[in-house]
């Protein structure tokens, strides 16, 4: 029979259930950055408190470890309970919220410009065809859209239309090894993120390049976006440059700051 840990405080003695919970408060209130800590707390679980056993309070280093782990635990949980063939919502053209937002780690006057008529989409790592695909290309391919619901993870969300190559026929159209761990992305504004591949593979992921209708508007991510209903903003990456299929854990740019890293259902 496994042992059961129960949290403790800093004397030892066994906490009740609300110390436990004063406890992960106080362990939150102790990271530095409040955007992190605000996401992380967001993302405590049960477990969490186990993992909380032991660090000192007064250690940053040692809470952030503590934490960490949590989300890392957090990112295997999520992993486990992803359906890939459950659907998120689609919604009717009348609830597009217009405008839709722009939201990036930047302001938008700093939105990234990018010639379309010189622009290459790279792969790399586990792909057997990896011939870069000119934008011409890529709209000569089949071409579904969705209406479906952005959600950030500062609380705010939005209803938007994407258009674009399903990405699962992409992957399959260009020899991927299907059964790799992740996928990662590089981006013309330097961001940078990496997903799991039943994620890659469900059907309503896609590599948008239209959005209501449009061209994609260099705000929203021009040339190509990642566009995922599964998953939290942050894990949906814009101006992609280049796409690679691995078994190495290749992070992201929030996610290397602490955010969690599967960020979805």
């Amino acid at each position: 029979m496994s042992k059961i840990l129960k949290p403790r405080g800093r004397d030892g003695i066994v906490l009740g259930e609300s110390d436990a919970a004063q406890l992960v408060r106080d362990a939150v209130r102790q990271v530095a950055e409040p955007s992190r800590r605000a996401f992380l707390q967001r993302s405590l679980t049960l477990g969490g408190l186990a993992l909380l056993t032991g660090c000192s309070l007064s250690d940053n280093e040692s809470v952030d470890m503590a934490l960490m782990k949590m989300s890392r635990f957090n990112d295997k949980a999520q992993g486990w309970l992803f359906d890939p063939n459950k659907l998120a919502p689609t919604y009717p053209d009348s609830m597009i919220t217009r405008p839709f937002p722009f939201n990036a780690y930047y302001g938008e006057d700093e939105v990234r410009q990018i010639d379309g008529d010189t622009y290459r989409l790279e792969l790399a790592g586990l792909v057997s065809d990896k011939r870069p695909w000119t934008l011409s290309r890529l709209r000569a391919l089949p071409q579904t859209d969705q209406v479906t619901r952005h959600i950030c993870v500062e609380g705010w969300s939005a209803i938007g239309k994407w258009g674009g190559v399903r990405f699962s026929d992409f992957l399959r159209m260009n020899g991927a090894d299907l059964t790799a761990k992740y996928v990662g992305f590089k981006c013309a504004d330097d961001y940078y993120t990496s997903i799991d591949m039943p994620t890659a593979l469900h059907p309503q992921t896609l590599l948008a390049l239209t959005y209501d209708g449009q061209i994609l508007p260099a705000r929203y991510g021009f040339p190509m976006k990642l566009r995922m209903p599964t998953k939290l903003g942050y894990k949906n990456p814009k101006h992609i440059q280049a796409i690679y299929v691995t078994n190495t854990y290749p992070g992201g740019y929030w996610e290397d700051q602490g955010y969690n890293w599967f960020g979805g259902s």
